[in-house]
């Protein structure tokens, strides 16, 4: 029987601070998420899978992202139309830059220097735009056209490129260029897009993008190099007993790359389940049936062990086992939590 626990909140402001403030001269990990419905932005501590912090003030909270240095926690904030700043010690937003549009997720580089946000809706006579913010200024210094106004936005393992999805029925993911901040290539899926993920060959430069596509119950296979699709992916159906939650709004949301780049794992909201599949062969490795109301998104553990999923009906966030596929905790957090991030806090010499 799969053992949860349901982790209950109650942190003064003192607690809080003293929670997000560095604890000892060794990488930490905290897993940030957003809330859609709510004001704030929830803190976890994947060794106790409670709520350490929260950074309030942030109302429609949607994409979310952190510094290298773990030193700003970035969010997009669709009631405002800005990318609001916090710092990550006192947990305070700092700055609001004002953006093209509605944002939806955004992305940052490696080096930490520029981050960029979708904007959910055609800008000028563009079709839709990605918003670059350097994160020196903390400014808005352009915008690059896209295919399409965008829903989801990464940063290839590289640094080279920025991948942008359509969120409209034409299904443009927009491949665009860092260097020169401009688009470089696009593919065309005939479905919105929804979440995806990059895998990465040895050397570092970008393999492959899955795609999760329109009320598709699986997933798009990208080939980076040939700029094709080479495979579509369908969900195992469910066994028998199991009742769909949802049917026909993106019944599959969310998908993560292990860093060891063995593993993918994929979120099904219809079957209520998080998949694991091998690489590069995609060979099915197992099942985590979940208790919440709907898997929409997820992050995972710098080491691979954990995915923290949101359930964005059930307003909680669920702690997934990989090598077992076993739930082990659900967390309560805000109102329709959405996107949620990996942040590792580097190691610093003690002050002790």
């Amino acid at each position: 029987m799969t053992n949860i626990h349901v982790v209950q909140r109650s942190l003064t402001p003192l607690a809080i601070l003293l929670f997000a403030l560095p604890l000892a001269a060794q990488n930490q990990v905290r897993i940030l998420q957003s809330n859609a419905a709510g004001d704030r932005v929830h803190i976890i501590d994947p060794v106790t899978n409670k709520v350490v912090g929260e950074i309030p003030g942030i109302e429609a909270a949607h994409g979310i992202t952190a510094s290298p240095d773990a030193s700003r926690i970035y969010v997009s904030n669709e009631a405002d139309d800005t990318l609001d700043v916090a710092d990550a010690t006192t947990l305070k937003v700092i700055k609001k830059i004002p953006l093209s549009g509605r944002p939806n997720n955004i992305a940052i580089s490696p080096d930490g220097r520029r981050v960029y946000v979708g904007i959910r809706q055609a800008v000028g006579n563009n079709p839709g735009v990605a918003d670059v913010i350097d994160t020196a200024s903390l400014s808005k210094v352009k915008s690059i056209r896209t295919e399409g106004p965008v829903h989801n936005i990464y940063v290839t393992p590289d640094g080279k490129n920025v991948v942008a999805g359509d969120a409209t029925d034409n299904g443009y993911v927009s491949v665009l260029d860092t260097q020169t901040d401009a688009p470089a290539w696009s593919v065309k899926l005939d479905h919105s897009i929804r979440p995806m993920a990059i895998s990465k060959n040895p050397d570092g430069s970008t393999r492959s993008l899955f795609v999760q596509i329109g009320n598709f119950n699986g997933f798009v296979v990208v080939d980076f190099k040939t700029r094709k699709e080479v495979a579509r992916i369908e969900l195992p159906k469910l066994a028998p007993g199991r009742i769909p939650l949802i049917t026909g709004s993106a019944e599959s949301h969310g998908l993560a790359v292990t860093a060891d780049q063995k593993t993918l794992m994929v979120c099904s909201r219809l079957n209520n389940a998080l998949y694991s599949y091998s690489l590069p062969d995609l060979k099915i490795l197992g099942t985590a049936n979940l208790s919440g109301r709907g898997a929409a998104w997820i992050t995972l553990t710098p080491d691979g062990k954990r995915a923290y999923v949101a359930d964005p009906v059930g307003n909680s966030t669920l702690v997934v086992d990989i090598p077992t596929m076993k739930e082990v905790a659900k967390i309560p957090v805000g109102q329709v939590p959405k996107r949620n991030h990996t942040m590792v806090i580097p190691a610093r010499a003690s002050n002790n």
